[in-house]
């Protein structure tokens, strides 16, 4: 009782905006979810601590974000607005331009493995199965299953063999 009422404060507390949540979401303390345009999260999503998600987009299901994440906007402040200083400039929050610029999305595949300290940022897609080192800044697409590493983040290795993949697939979609 006391577990479900708690994990009710968190989700009103730590998620606002346009923002859906699946079923069986995670959030942990401190992390702070919110969308300008939409963001659609999947079932089974855990969120570790500290984290700011604060993008339009999709989170696939079974997804893990460690500790201190940010998945952020590059592009939802308009830097380039005269006489205003980038304080005060339009920002996604109430620019409607902004808010649906394709390029302030996000698209995160199912069993993506987020690691701790990980920056992705908007207008990417990160393939399904894919591993972000912990540290990674991630500014452009990943490849299904393909391991990503450093700043620029680029792959420094596959998760499984294309067999494996087939077999995991097959594990997971039996599971479904």
């Amino acid at each position: 009782m006391i577990g479900r009422v708690w994990t009710q404060i968190k989700r009103r507390v730590f998620v606002s905006g346009a923002v859906s949540l699946g079923a069986r979401f995670h959030i942990g303390m401190f992390s702070y979810v919110s969308s300008a345009g939409g963001l659609v999260i999947g079932n089974d999503v855990y969120v570790g601590k500290f984290c700011s998600i604060q993008v339009n987009g999709r989170i696939g299901d079974g997804v893990l974000i460690a500790n201190n994440v940010g998945i952020v906007g590059r592009r939802d402040h308009d830097m380039r607005a005269l006489g205003v200083s980038i304080r005060r400039a339009p920002w996604i929050g109430n620019t409607p331009s902004l808010a649906t610029d394709a390029r302030n999305h996000v698209e995160i595949g199912p069993d993506v493995w987020i690691g701790y300290g990980a920056a992705v940022l908007s207008g990417i897609t990160i393939g399904r199965g894919a591993i972000i080192a912990a540290g990674a800044v991630v500014t452009e697409n990943v490849a299904p299953y393909d391991i990503v590493s450093g700043n620029p983040a680029r792959a420094v290795g596959r998760r499984f063999t294309e067999a494996q993949i087939a077999a995991h697939e097959a594990a997971l979609g039996a599971a479904s």
